[in-house]
């Protein structure tokens, strides 16, 4: 999945860890991804934890997509800051999930912000003998 995740791969986001309903993603806020108030913008913010999100509810090797997300900003991230989104499975049932992920700033533990997603699986697996 990471090697055909163009988005992860451009705003270098690396894995920290990958297990059955959890995922640990981690990026560092550049120059560009701050606002005009020198924070870092919410959209990343955002994007670090959907991603997070969607590692963790692939790991059934189903693939799984977004139904809905929310997102409560808690404190503010600068350029530099290196974050981690920690993904952890809440509750699955049939095709649906609930996923809760909080990113933190790992310099200091701050929470920066608190998403939680809803997920839905689709008749496909993640895993394939394709190995383009």
């Amino acid at each position: 999945m990471y090697r055909r995740d163009r988005v992860a791969q451009d705003l270098a986001m690396r894995i920290a860890e990958i297990a059955p309903g959890r995922a640990r993603l981690r990026m560092t806020v550049g120059d560009t991804m701050v606002n005009g108030f020198g924070i870092a913008h919410g959209g990343y913010l955002f994007l670090l934890a959907d991603s997070a999100f969607a590692y963790a509810c692939n790991t059934h090797d189903s693939v799984t997509v977004a139904a809905s997300a929310d997102v409560v900003f808690v404190a503010p991230a600068r350029s530099g800051d290196v974050l981690e989104a920690t993904a952890v499975e809440r509750t699955r049932y049939g095709r649906s999930g609930v996923y809760d992920v909080t990113v933190r700033r790992l310099s200091d533990g701050a929470v920066i912000a608190e998403f939680r997603g809803g997920s839905r699986t689709r008749d496909e697996r993640v895993l394939s003998d394709d190995s383009s």
